[in-house]
């Protein structure tokens, strides 16, 4: 197999710390990055577009300066700048030589985020967003709760473990996020023709199964499937799964 860099593109609320018990299971190099805002990353997360976190990714990757092929892996919300990313590696002239998602919110060609939603999260930040305007105000999610507890079976599957509880909720990977970036166009179609497995979690809380397999079909073929028979967040729950599956 040759060489490649991984390159890890976090969710919603999240850090690229979030792939701390990934990372040294990986059989190659990998580049977790932060999106805007992020531990120091230029930029504000409230208002924050797709096209700023593809921008913000990119310079990341150029700092890195890989010089192998990469694979993208993205979780959850991570995997709506991908297909920006992918165009502006190829831009750049660096291979991608395959993309690993997970939970992945993928709405059809020219569609958002808020697409890959359940109907009632949907409808419910429309109005706080709606609301939010006519005060002036911009609608933020926050970070780290005061009591972790409500973490516990927020993301599906068993519930959490002492220290997978920890580790979630941890202010270096829990943090407050905007929701601009769920009104923006996302295109696959600059993605095409880079192989893509989706790794649809099977009893996830925040974005349901049956999208996900919706959404799975939208950019992969069968066997490019793969189940994980639990929660949102297999990169803390069965992270050695999870590389396991990002290796081959």
């Amino acid at each position: 197999m040759p060489a490649v860099t991984y390159l890890l593109i976090h969710g919603g609320g999240s850090t690229g710390r979030f792939w701390d018990r990934v990372v040294p299971l990986l059989d190659a190099p990998a580049i977790a990055v932060d999106l805007p805002g992020r531990n120091g990353t230029p930029g504000g997360y409230a208002r924050t577009t797709v096209e700023e976190e593809v921008a913000s990714v990119l310079a990341q990757v150029d700092a890195a300066d890989p010089g192998d092929p990469i694979v993208i892996v993205a979780h959850s919300s991570g995997a709506m700048p991908v297909p920006g990313v992918v165009a502006g590696l190829r831009d750049a002239g660096r291979e991608v030589e395959r993309i690993v998602l997970n939970g992945a919110l993928v709405p059809a060609e020219g569609g958002t985020g808020l697409d890959c939603m359940k109907p009632h999260h949907r409808d419910g930040l429309l109005w706080a967003v709606d609301a939010a305007a006519e005060q002036g105000e911009t609608i933020t999610m926050p970070g780290a709760p005061d009591d972790p507890e409500q973490l516990r079976s927020a993301y599906g599957g068993d519930p959490l473990s002492d220290d997978d509880l920890a580790f979630a909720a941890d202010p270096v990977r829990c943090v407050p996020d905007g929701v601009h970036h769920y009104f923006q166009p996302i295109h696959w179609s600059q993605a095409v023709g880079v192989p893509v497995t989706y790794v649809l979690n099977e009893r996830d809380r925040p974005v349901s199964t049956s999208m996900q397999e919706v959404m799975a079909a939208r950019v992969s073929s069968p066997g490019r499937i793969v189940r994980y028979p639990g929660g949102h967040c297999p990169a803390i729950t069965d992270p050695s799964w999870l590389a396991e599956v990002v290796n081959r």
